[in-house]
């Protein structure tokens, strides 16, 4: 009894939310720094304004990922959060471009960015649900597809507004232009829409279902449901409070270090982490020696202990890729603008002239990716999940040092081809891989833990990229992209390292078949 392969169209309509989703996170990666320099925030301030997005997911992805492991209604069991999501993101888009001070828009910005994981979040988690083993690589392929290609619309809707629809792409009276303020309510619309045509066209397992599916797996390969997906035991009470006190402390006194010091005061962001997770720990300690009942919080503490080991291998590969891109989305329009075409000031049209021509560098990214999404896992078939991923990663190192070293702006589009083509991988490989080494029933839960190795490096990337930027990078942020390349070979070489659950059960399947007679 195995899960029934799904046709190819209806893995397509499963996964089609994820372009209106990713044309939301265009925006927000392609033109909130935008919004946020228009309204006067200047170079140093982008990272600590852009700690909103890392945060917001560190909080709400595990969140999603337990209640929805815990639903089941009339829409089933991830789609009502495709749906509630879609409709406060959506609300969020319409209201951004009127921002008429700096602490509105990043305001809105955790708006946005929450209503934005809340639709997200459980979309991993359904392919998983949905697709039997041997079809979740093509799945996740689907889903960076879609996002490549709603994040070349995204991208490019400035371009299109001003240069298709006649939309001003001038600023007359200090604020937006108005071919982004446009960008902003056709994305909007555009996100709605298709994160609805997938609520309404995919049907999904019961709870009573998945949990029979996946003991007859289990009974396939011979080995009982725990096996299939082994974890460490429990965390003791003992446990807990230690990790608690150690990174209290410590947190508590690097924020005395940089407070004593006069260190940058991104660097809190640091410590306040530490310290909170300390913080975590010892309450998760007391409730568990009070033996209350175990609730959402009790229990993603504890998850947290128990990773698998393929996704305790995988956080090492997710810290670096994503290290490397953060530090493209904080600095790429302004590292471009400053390298590559001089000192200009935003409002001038000679910036607004580059900014749009960066929005429409970024859709090529988004559009490589979507060409190449389903040509990775042939190159996967061909060699292995860990093999693909890391080349890709690799040539993601290239492309993003090339954006120092190419003469000029115009050529540029080269180096977002090798972006793309690890922007790719970053969005399939990993969760191809994680999937096949999670419990049926942990798969949101733990699908929300694993973005906790995507917002972390987003958090050491806002508190330290200033720093480094303004202090050892002589104040020149198209080498915040140098270090992001150094982060892909490192996310290259983790990779190496990852045992992956479904390349081994292939290969052991393959060693036991019998010999076909000649």
């Amino acid at each position: 009894m195995q899960k029934p392969a799904m046709g190819f169209a209806n893995i397509l309509a499963m996964c089609f939310g994820f372009f209106g989703i990713q044309i939301g996170f265009a925006l927000q990666t392609g033109h909130f720094s935008r919004v946020f320099e228009t309204l006067g925030a200047d170079m140093g301030a982008l990272p600590i304004l852009w700690i909103a997005a890392p945060l917001t997911g560190l909080i709400v992805q595990p969140i999603i990922g337990y209640m929805s492991d815990r639903t089941w209604t009339g829409l089933g069991r991830r789609r009502p959060y495709f749906f509630w999501g879609a409709i406060l993101t959506t609300l969020g888009l319409f209201v951004m471009p009127q921002s008429s001070a700096l602490w509105m828009a990043a305001g809105m910005l955790w708006i946005i960015d929450s209503s934005l994981n809340i639709t997200m979040e459980p979309f991993r988690a359904f392919v998983g649900d949905m697709l039997p083993e041997r079809q979740r690589t093509t799945g996740f392929a689907a889903q960076s597809f879609f996002i490549g290609a709603g994040g070349t619309l995204g991208s490019a809707l400035p371009w299109m507004m001003a240069n298709w629809f006649g939309f001003d792409a001038a600023s007359a009276d200090g604020g937006l232009p108005m071919n982004i303020k446009m960008t902003f309510y056709v994305g909007a619309a555009l996100l709605f829409t298709a994160v609805m045509i997938t609520v309404f066209s995919t049907k999904e397992y019961s709870p009573e279902e998945l949990d029979a599916y996946e003991a007859a797996e289990a009974r396939a390969r011979g080995v009982s449901e725990a096996d299939l997906a082994p974890r460490p035991p429990a965390p003791s009470i003992g446990l807990w409070r230690t990790v608690g006190v150690v990174f209290l402390t410590a947190g508590l006194t690097f924020a005395a270090l940089v407070y004593g010091q006069g260190w940058d005061q991104q660097l809190y962001v640091l410590g306040g982490g530490f310290a909170v997770f300390g913080l975590l720990q010892l309450i998760a300690a007391m409730l568990k020696a009070r033996g209350g009942q175990q609730g959402a919080f009790s229990e993603i503490m504890e998850d947290m202990f128990r990773l698998p080991r393929t996704m305790r291998q995988l956080a090492i590969v997710q810290f670096f890729s994503w290290f490397a891109m953060f530090s493209m989305w904080i600095y790429l329009n302004r590292g471009v603008i400053s390298h590559h075409y001089g000192d200009i000031i935003p409002l001038t049209p000679e910036y607004e002239r580059a900014a749009d021509w960066i929005g429409l560098l970024n859709s090529v990214y988004f559009a490589v990716a979507a060409l190449v999404a389903f040509a990775i896992p042939v190159l996967a078939a061909a060699t292995s999940r860990k093999i693909a991923h890391a080349v890709c990663l690799l040539i993601g190192a290239v492309g993003f040092s090339s954006f120092i070293w190419l003469p000029s702006g115009e050529v540029l589009w080269l180096s977002m081809i090798g972006v793309g083509i690890v922007w790719a991988s970053i969005l399939s490989m990993p969760y191809s891989i994680l999937s096949n080494a999670l419990p049926a029933d942990k798969m949101g839960i733990y699908m929300g833990i694993f973005n906790f190795f995507i917002v972390i490096p987003q958090l050491v990337a806002a508190s330290l990229l200033g720093l480094l930027v303004t202090q050892l990078l002589g104040g020149e942020p198209i080498y915040a992209l140098g270090l992001g390349a150094a982060s892909f070979v490192c996310a290259a070489i983790a990779t190496l390292f990852v045992t992956d659950v479904g390349d081994e059960s292939r290969r052991e399947t393959s060693a036991a078949a019998p010999i076909p007679a000649s």
